[in-house]
């Protein structure tokens, strides 16, 4: 990591001491996590709604007495 930004301003990682690098690399390591559970909930989402219409379906065959699934 040469440079990073907070703030939006665009700070040298070689400059900072070793307490800030520390702190630099904390936050480094923060956003990518928040990244990685923002991409988990995007996915787990799309597994909700994929359910929640296989169930509807599956609803309406049994009231229906007809299949309309896909399988």
């Amino acid at each position: 990591m040469e440079k990073f930004k907070l703030d939006g301003i665009e700070y040298d990682f070689s400059e900072l001491n070793d307490n800030g690098k520390h702190f630099a690399t904390k936050v480094q390591t923060i956003i990518a996590r928040i990244d990685e559970a923002n991409n988990m909930m995007a996915i787990l989402t799309k597994a909700k709604r994929a359910y929640i219409a296989d169930l509807k379906s599956e609803m309406l065959s049994a009231k229906a007495g007809f299949d309309f699934g896909d399988d």
